[in-house]
């Protein structure tokens, strides 16, 4: 069943989110993600299901914050769940309330985080850059640090 948009506010307070490859969202949204690797090792993370019910098999304590950041009343935070692999990268209004949390079982901890008007973007502990639309952070597009575009 899909969780009451305060349930999943509550888990948020908790700092737990249900593990997978998942964008969830403040108002109880899920969406499912895919996580492949190109032939250079580079991950692509792409949408393969929203979700409007749904309920977690398991969750993932994300109290390990790496990094933050804070732009126009809004805060980023970023870091490592119970597995080293999982990285998660959560957007929030100044006042705790979640935007949306990304996980990722295989991306490895999000060590740098920035936020501007339009996008987050993370910096993984593998040296991928997570560029989130703000707006539609199911769309991310990761690239290798250094790599322009």
């Amino acid at each position: 069943m899909r969780p009451d948009p305060i349930d999943v506010q509550a888990w948020w307070r908790e700092r737990r989110v249900p593990d997978g490859e998942f964008v969830v969202y403040g108002d109880g949204g899920l969406v499912v993600m895919d996580l492949s690797f190109d032939g250079g090792g580079v991950p692509r993370w792409r949408p393969v299901l929203r979700a409007s019910r749904w309920e977690p098999v398991e969750w993932l304590d994300v109290d390990a914050v790496l990094a933050r950041d804070a732009h126009e009343g809004h805060r980023v935070l970023a870091g490592e769940a119970s597995h080293g692999s999982i990285g998660w990268v959560a957007l929030t209004r100044g006042d705790d309330t979640l935007e949306w949390a990304a996980i990722s079982q295989w991306s490895n901890p999000f060590a740098h985080v920035a936020l501007d008007a339009v996008t987050v973007t993370a910096i993984s502990t593998s040296g991928h850059v997570w560029a989130f639309p703000r707006g539609a952070p199911q769309h991310v597009i990761v690239r290798e640090a250094g790599v322009v575009g």
